[in-house]
């Protein structure tokens, strides 16, 4: 800590022994110029220090904050934009942007004020041992009363700070170098109009999807009939036994057609699920499943629809995979509710090896959950077994 710390000091006392030694008045220039350039420069390296020694001494993860730097895109004319202005190389624009980030981005100036707070908190702090050590090491050398008095309170001092200097680093260090407010908020607005554009996507999908099975499926049949039934109408004189052989036949295709949409519907949202609740709607799904399948559930559990239309459906895609891709021949589900959130997790016996992929199931579903803060894991390793945990807090019900 007093080596991290103690380096913009260091630069600066530096800058002014050169500066007094000098003895010219318009030799300050230099050495304060170099001497301010340097603190912007270190305090990058310095804050970097500092986030890895607070995580590996207390675990806690500084985020860096830094504003991502914006795409540098080819334009028509040959010209390139880096977000902030138009350059005749992508070199250039590369350079121009670093430029523009570094200097305009908050977390830099946030870096280079923890650089100057730092030595006079936390720096002070660590250097109380080491002042310890020193007086028990010049204690030691007097040989005297006094000197051995010194020593004993050295090594009391250094025996009492040693374990805790350190720990003044870690609330200063989260409180000024995390990200700002600001910067939480813009973030929460980016990450809530990423989900929102997900669900316009997925919603648009399903209704597509939703036309495409009552087009090919409920109304062809239904057309088909109308046909029926009015050809049965025109023979009812003519030709009773083949009127009477249509009607059969539309008959049987009226059961189709309501079979086809109690399928649709249930795809929407099941009446089980509606009525019943999660726990039961996931029992349900279970018994459908091909695979010898285990509910293990806490007293039934009840949400809000849409969160429970989402944990249901994401149960369903696990198993539906778990029979398709990981040959797996029994299966396991629990639904609970631990500490602040419900936790949902579906294992099966399989060959492992399952990931997510953009554009696939798990992509999907994994934003659907994010809409209500909540989370996916997958663990699948080659052999198996697959593990699928997902997360809802309690905030989202």
């Amino acid at each position: 800590m007093v080596a991290v710390t103690g380096l913009v000091p260091a630069m600066w006392a530096a800058a002014i022994a050169v500066m007094i030694w000098w003895r010219n008045p318009w030799t300050w220039f230099a050495p304060l110029t170099l001497a301010i350039v340097g603190t912007v420069g270190l305090s990058g390296p310095v804050c970097r220090w500092v986030r890895s020694l607070v995580a590996q001494w207390s675990g806690v993860v500084i985020p860096a904050g830094h504003r991502p730097a914006p795409p540098i895109v080819q334009m028509a004319n040959g010209y390139w934009w880096n977000g902030f202005t138009y350059a005749r190389s992508s070199r250039q624009a590369r350079q121009e942007q670093e430029l523009r980030v570094r200097w305009q981005d908050p977390a830099t100036w946030r870096e280079v004020r923890f650089a100057l707070i730092a030595p006079v908190t936390a720096g002070v702090a660590a250097t109380v041992p080491l002042l310890g050590l020193a007086a028990v090491v010049v204690g030691l050398m007097r040989s005297t009363f006094i000197g051995y008095a010194m020593a004993a309170l050295g090594v009391a001092t250094t025996l009492a700070t040693a374990s805790s200097a350190w720990k003044a680093l870690r609330p200063m260090a989260v409180r000024l170098l995390g990200p700002s407010q600001s910067m939480k908020l813009a973030d929460r607005v980016q990450e809530l109009s990423t989900q929102r554009a997900d669900v316009t996507i997925a919603q648009a999908a399903e209704i597509r999807r939703i036309e495409r099975d009552l087009h090919d499926g409920a109304q062809a049949r239904l057309v088909g009939l109308g046909l029926s039934l009015a050809t049965a109408e025109k023979l009812m004189d003519s030709n009773p036994g083949q009127a009477k052989e249509l009607m059969r036949q539309a008959r049987a295709g009226a059961a189709a057609s309501l079979s086809e949409l109690r399928e649709l519907v249930q795809g929407i949202s099941p009446p089980v699920l509606t009525e019943r609740g999660l726990v039961d709607a996931v029992r349900a799904l279970a018994l459908d499943c091909p695979l010898e399948v285990t509910v293990d559930a806490d007293s039934p559990l009840r949400m809000d629809p849409p969160v429970e239309a989402a944990v249901y459906f994401g149960v369903s895609e696990m198993l539906t995979n778990a029979v398709r891709h990981s040959g797996a021949g029994t299966a396991r589900v629990s639904v609970a509710r631990r500490g602040a959130g419900i936790v949902v997790e579906v294992t099966d016996d399989g060959h492992g090896g399952a990931g997510a992929r953009d554009g696939g199931g798990l992509e999907g579903l994994r934003r659907r959950l994010a809409v209500f803060d909540g989370t996916l894991e997958l663990d699948s390793p080659v052999g198996g077994p697959t593990r699928v945990t997902m997360v809802v807090p309690c905030a989202s019900w």
